[in-house]
């Protein structure tokens, strides 16, 4: 009999944790699915991020080297910027339309308002602390923070991406830049660890649907009243639209159109990487199983997967970007707040940059909103309006983050004649 493919284990394992949720909630066994089943999932969460930063260090390393010549290396990142900066913006720019069309922020009665802030303002502040933090900074803090004064220590935390991608784009420069024969054996160092890595990524990816189930039926226990969800709604829609819109029309519209490939070819591709991004909610715990997909399934030659995923997973976060303008505009009709094109059109540029900054965790695009916030002159506080969301938002949003990835190394694949006949089935 066949296996069953991948992306179907995991769908299953998405199902079956969200009814054992449910019926956990209703039995009352909340705390046996936190005690004894929420553990597992964050076990497979741990694996993945265990493998994240040494993914990066030895796939961007051979990339790199690969090319041989700093003028490809300028040619592909250049347009792996451009992309990524055009599809994050689209992102936003759909995400703004649907919500001013819907309105959700009008259907949130006075009463509900207030129980919300007065249940989430602790977290609201925290957040709002946070971001303070971020703005209070220099203008250049940000530039500052890419280049690490310690490699090893920036390497032990996922939330430093930025500089370890930084460290190993510089390596790999130096590696093209020695004689070839010198640079033989560290590249062949890394090759070899590339391999080893990969075949690590196969083993965690087998136990996939069994985290994915624990990760759901956690969350589903951990959910809050549906009244409370039911007040939200119009606002999910509008964020589940618009990620809609993304994962169905417009990325697999730009791979049929620049990367001729077809619709049910790219979504096929993708399709383990997006659920595990749904799972997790994190695009640095997805990178594995996106570039495996990239390669083995889209047909991404590995020199290119290598260099534009790692980066694509750390600043190309369209899916939280369009989160941010519709939470921005939701927020300010919720206090009844008009605003005017100049002010969304501040969203969009604002949001862009904040996505880029974002880490690739889960949450993190919540901390930026505030900063998103502020410079739209929206009460900081109405982030506390969202929060009995946010969670199952995340996980869609990842998705979004994790298919723009894919989408734009087709693309620049296909601008330098390295997208392939795909090796996997």
């Amino acid at each position: 009999m066949r296996k069953l493919a991948l992306h179907w284990q995991i769908l299953l394992g998405i199902l079956a944790g969200i009814l054992f949720g449910l019926l956990a909630a209703k039995m009352g066994w909340g705390k046996i699915v936190t005690d004894w089943i929420k553990p597992f999932g964050t076990i497979f969460i741990n694996l993945l991020k265990l493998i994240a930063v040494p993914l990066i260090i030895t796939s961007l390393i051979k990339g790199v080297s690969d090319l041989k010549d700093i003028g490809k290396l300028g040619k592909m990142g250049g347009r792996t910027f451009a992309l990524y900066l055009i599809t994050t913006a689209f992102a936003i720019s759909i995400g703004l339309i649907i919500v001013n069309i819907v309105q959700p922020g009008y259907l949130i009665e006075e009463s509900t308002r207030t129980m919300m802030m007065e249940k989430f303002g602790d977290n609201a502040a925290k957040r709002i602390e946070a971001a303070a933090e971020a703005q209070g900074r220099g203008p250049l803090q940000s530039l500052v923070d890419i280049v690490p004064d310690n490699i090893f220590g920036a390497a032990t935390q996922n939330g430093n991406m930025l500089q370890v991608i930084f460290f190993v784009v510089f390596f790999g420069i130096g590696l093209i830049l020695i004689p070839e024969e010198k640079a033989r054996p560290v590249t062949a160092f890394f090759d070899g660890a590339n391999d080893v890595i990969m075949k690590l990524i196969d083993l965690i990816m087998m136990s996939a649907p069994y985290g994915v189930f624990a990760l759901l039926a956690a969350l589903i226990v951990d959910l809050p009243s549906a009244d409370l969800l039911v007040a939200l709604l119009g606002y999910s829609i509008c964020v589940v639209a618009g990620i809609a819109l993304l994962l169905f029309a417009f990325y697999p519209l730009l791979v049929k159109v620049f990367a001729k490939k077809g619709y049910l070819f790219f979504l096929k591709g993708i399709a383990p990487a997006q659920l595990l991004g749904f799972s997790t909610s994190s695009s640095a715990a997805t990178l594995p199983v996106t570039m495996e997909r990239a390669q083995d399934y889209l047909g991404v030659d590995e020199e290119v997967a290598s260099f534009v995923l790692p980066i694509g997973a750390t600043v190309n976060m369209d899916g939280t970007a369009l989160y941010q303008g519709v939470a921005a505009v939701f927020i300010a009709q919720a206090f009844g707040m008009q605003l005017d094109l100049a002010a969304q059109l501040g969203i969009i540029v604002t949001a862009t940059l904040a996505s880029i900054g974002s880490a690739a965790v889960p949450g993190a695009g919540m901390v930026m909103l505030v900063i998103v916030l502020a410079q739209a002159g929206i009460p900081e506080a109405g982030l506390a309006l969202i929060f009995a969301v946010d969670r199952p938002l995340d996980m869609c949003r990842t998705m979004a983050n994790v298919t723009s990835d894919a989408t734009v190394s087709m693309l620049v694949a296909k601008s330098l004649g390295k997208l392939h006949a795909p090796k996997g089935s």
